[in-house]
């Protein structure tokens, strides 16, 4: 949902038919037992994430003659960053959960979910500070990665 409030007006994927594609596909995972509000909230945030990546990929194929879809992270994600492929960012959230899983948790609660500090801090059962601190590393560590390139060598944070 955060994603979306970013993206310019005239983008098909809208809020409403992201939240209906993550609801079914929510109500497919039939074996989950929920623990808790929290757990619903964070395997939504993965479930929207993982439904923006599929539109983008299927909507940047070249054999149906698309362009890449652009996630613009202004203030949100990385000071003064330009925007960058949304398949990018997926490829380097990839990288960053091989060295730190709970930042991507975070970037996924914060930036696909749309939560805020707090609710991200609740979802995850730690701090409002360990999610700052958390959520100001990954923004870092994102910036750097995805203005490098994909071949950029990005040193870890932890």
């Amino acid at each position: 949902m955060g994603y979306l409030r970013r993206e310019r007006s005239g983008h098909v994927l809208q809020p409403t038919a992201l939240v209906n594609e993550a609801f079914l596909r929510l109500m497919d995972l039939r074996q989950i037992d929920w623990r808790s509000r929290s757990h619903f909230v964070a395997v939504a945030a993965i479930m929207m994430r993982r439904i923006l990546v599929d539109y983008a990929r299927s909507h940047s194929a070249t054999k149906r003659g698309g362009s890449r879809c652009r996630v613009p992270l202004r203030e949100d994600m990385a000071a003064s960053s330009p925007d960058v492929d949304l398949l990018d960012l997926n490829t380097a959230l990839e990288e960053l959960a091989a060295r730190d899983a709970q930042l991507v948790r975070v970037v996924e609660l914060r930036y696909f979910g749309g939560l805020s500090i707090e609710e991200a801090a609740e979802v995850l059962e730690i701090s409002t500070a360990t999610v700052k601190r958390e959520w100001n590393m990954a923004r870092a560590w994102l910036s750097r990665r995805l203005l490098a390139g994909p071949a950029g060598d990005v040193e870890s944070d932890r």
